[in-house]
């Protein structure tokens, strides 16, 4: 086996998948398409979601092609998962609550708020589990989608960028990011009702017990990194702190740690926002880019 695959908890046996789910790991170290499998069938059956489950922890982001699923099947699958979350920013389909709308047009070619590598609303006191997201119209090429295993970033940093980033902790921030193109004033009130979160830079994954590299594009600033270890005048904190965090965030450019998925209609990924970090590809203007997502919510990271 690779050396990313024997870092990953080994969950499934291949004669437990047996004659159901296909499974074609895309990467040594992260991302696997599944195949024979229905997500609107899976929804219903216990022990074929138990499958999934087990092959999003190992896999960290799964991808299904062909599933031509209503918005209500979208639904029902992301919620055997958990309950599912609002976008502050982006719509949500009327009818779905927490089915969130991430519609691209040529009208709007300004509109690139995905153009970085992040982890799903970190910004939230408790992120996202995880997200189903399925392609309703994509252009006949380019807006390819990329993951980062998140894991394999942190055990490959330094044991002594390990040691001095163990006790840190981030502040994440929706006004820093999409608040940043509002005006002041609508600004202010995203931030009032979504107040910085705080959280460790280095989590651990509660299903695997793994250790995440849990900083992204919304942390803006470490919040305990100004002390005498670190710090031998009052200059030294911001730079000090400033370049540690962006070569802390700059670990998910690594090409090692990803898997990059081109879609086509009704495809789906299914990704396990705890230990990944991903970036949509913007490179298709002027054509359309329709995607619909599920974001499941999440416990508290510690």
């Amino acid at each position: 086996m690779t050396q990313g695959l024997e870092a990953a908890p080994a969950l499934v046996r291949a004669t437990t998948l047996g004659n159901s789910i296909q499974v074609e790991p895309l990467t040594c170290t992260i991302g696997a398409e599944l195949g024979n499998v229905s997500l609107a069938a899976a929804a219903q059956d216990d022990a074929l979601m138990a499958q999934i489950r087990a092959l999003l922890l190992r896999h960290r982001v799964l991808f299904f092609r062909d599933q031509d699923i209503t918005c209500a099947e979208h639904v029902a699958f992301a919620r055997c998962f958990g309950e599912l979350g609002d976008h502050p920013v982006a719509g949500s389909d009327p009818d779905h609550p927490g089915l969130v709308r991430i519609y691209k047009s040529p009208d709007t070619p300004n509109d690139r708020y995905e153009n970085a590598w992040h982890t799903d609303a970190t910004w939230r006191e408790k992120p996202p589990f995880g997200c189903v997201l399925r392609c309703v119209e994509c252009p006949p090429v380019g807006g390819d989608t990329m993951w980062a295993n998140m894991v394999e970033a942190y055990r490959q940093l330094p044991e002594d960028i390990k040691a001095k980033i163990a006790p840190l902790r981030a502040r994440h921030s929706i006004e820093a990011s999409f608040g940043a193109a509002m005006p002041i004033e609508k600004r202010l009130a995203l931030k009032a009702q979504y107040p910085d979160a705080e959280h460790p830079v280095v989590r651990t994954h509660p299903e695997t017990g793994e250790k995440v590299l849990f900083v992204n594009a919304f942390a803006t600033h470490f919040t305990n990194f100004h002390t005498p270890a670190n710090v031998r005048f009052g200059q030294d904190a911001s730079p000090g702190a400033s370049h540690l965090l962006n070569y802390l965030i700059s670990q998910a450019f690594v090409p090692e740690y990803q898997v990059r998925f081109r879609w086509k209609k009704n495809s789906v990924a299914f990704w396990d926002n705890r230990s990944t970090q991903h970036y949509a590809v913007m490179d298709y203007p002027p054509c359309h880019r329709k995607m619909e997502r599920a974001g499941i919510i999440g416990d508290l990271p510690y």
